[in-house]
């Protein structure tokens, strides 16, 4: 039996079977099976459903064979209607796009004096202070502003990104303990909206997307690192691509094509974060004699990220359970990256603080409860000490939930999360 896969697509991806499908947002591009969404309720929507599947077990040709010839023109000149409404879609996609790298670009100079903050090149302005404060105060009444004596200087963040990225629940799932040591030298997480234009060499030769694929619409995460501390990798800067198919699909959306990830440079084979290293013991059948074999095995890491999955260039060999979990691993891949550019770069300050995981639903049931339930709210207090910003950001939130609702869902202190 031949199989399919599909084209990924973030639109209406369904995102039940993805383990790290917790708190991942609805993509803004068409979906990897589009035409498999769930019923929902026993409502009129689901007996209607049922009701349609029931007439259209008959043969869909057979059907349109009996329809009146002049009302089957009719059905057809809906269908060449509908090419042109394509048509339109497409160029529309098109426009949206432009318009999207325009504001993109216009951000910049506030994403940079953000860099800057974080890394502690430039002291905050009192404008820029006063705004965060109006903006804390109308969040919390309760907010006790930070005040200090005479003039301040610059105050780098450490760990900002690291702890932003640690809250959100899905980076939370793929960010092992020993990834910590290299993504809290992450200085710099960065957009760029594609295709690039002609005179943007600069970039192209900084993303290194190939020449088939320079004019294809996506979009590229550059995730910077101070590499000079940074003991386990000797990049700069780490790239993402995403690649869209240049026609968009049937459900009016972009449809994703590829990703395309940077090689990493690891400074020693024990540097390494996607390997883990076994020592064994060899006996010699001849001689007898025993020597010491090390040998290296993947492991979860974050930097498997940089290696993302590709879709099998002969799909009818694989099986109906491979097939799914490619389609998953592909799924969840885009979606990380959608997570990134529409969410956790825009708002990078509401992860840190974790004032993010009070406007999100994290969970399928809406319950709190995202992180399992290894997380007992009784043992608390026995080991606040021992939290990190990530944590303390979570129990704040998930504290101010249970105490006031929705509304009382504002509370979060950022100066709780702030890096020891």
């Amino acid at each position: 039996m031949s199989q399919s896969l599909t084209a990924p697509t973030p639109q209406n991806t369904p995102m039940n079977h993805a383990p790290i499908s917790h708190g991942l947002m609805r993509p803004s591009v068409a979906a990897i099976s589009e035409d498999e969404e769930e019923e929902e309720g026993d409502g009129l929507s689901s007996a209607l459903n049922k009701l349609a599947l029931k007439e259209g077990e008959e043969d869909e040709e057979e059907e349109e064979e009996e329809l009146p010839v002049e009302v089957r023109r009719s059905v057809e000149a809906l269908k060449g209607l509908q090419v042109q409404q394509d048509d339109l879609t497409n160029k529309f996609k098109w426009e949206l796009q432009e318009l999207e790298k325009k504001y993109n670009l216009l951000q910049q100079p506030l994403y940079e004096r953000r860099r800057e903050i974080i890394l502690g090149k430039a002291a905050p302005t009192e404008d820029e202070v006063k705004k965060g404060v109006e903006k804390a105060k109308e969040e919390d009444e309760e907010y006790v502003e930070a005040k200090v004596e005479g003039e301040t200087g610059p105050a780098a963040i450490p760990s900002f990104w690291l702890t932003a990225l640690r809250v959100h629940p899905g980076y939370a799932d793929i960010i092992t303990e020993r990834d910590e040591g290299a993504v809290k030298w992450l200085t710099d997480i960065k957009i760029v909206v594609l295709p690039l234009r002609d005179d943007e060499t600069t970039l192209k030769e900084l993303l290194k997307i190939p020449e088939d694929s320079v004019k294809k619409p996506g979009f590229s995460l550059l995730f910077y690192f101070d590499a000079e501390h940074n003991p386990h990798f000797s990049n700069e800067v780490l790239i993402k691509t995403y690649f869209y198919q240049e026609k968009i699909g049937d459900m009016g959306d972009w449809v994703y094509d590829r990703a395309i990830g940077t090689t990493i440079n690891w400074k020693e084979d024990d540097m390494d974060l996607t390997r883990e290293f076994e020592v064994k013991r060899q006996r010699n059948k001849s001689t007898n004699r025993t020597r010491l074999v090390r040998k290296a095995h993947p492991t979860d890491s974050f930097f498997n990220f940089f290696s993302p999955p590709t879709s099998p260039e002969n799909p009818d060999e694989k099986t109906e359970e491979e097939i799914e979990a490619i389609e998953e691993a592909l799924q969840m891949d885009y979606q990380l990256g959608e997570e990134l550019k529409e969410k956790i770069v825009p708002r990078a300050i509401d992860y840190f603080t974790g004032k993010a995981l009070e406007f999100e639903d994290l969970s399928d049931d809406g319950s709190d409860d995202v992180f399992g339930s290894d997380f007992e709210d009784d043992d608390d207090d026995d080991d606040e000490d021992d939290d990190g910003p990530v944590q303390k950001a979570i129990k704040a939130s998930r504290a101010a939930k249970k105490k006031g609702g929705a509304s009382g869902g504002q509370n979060v202190n950022p100066e709780e999360c702030k890096q020891q």
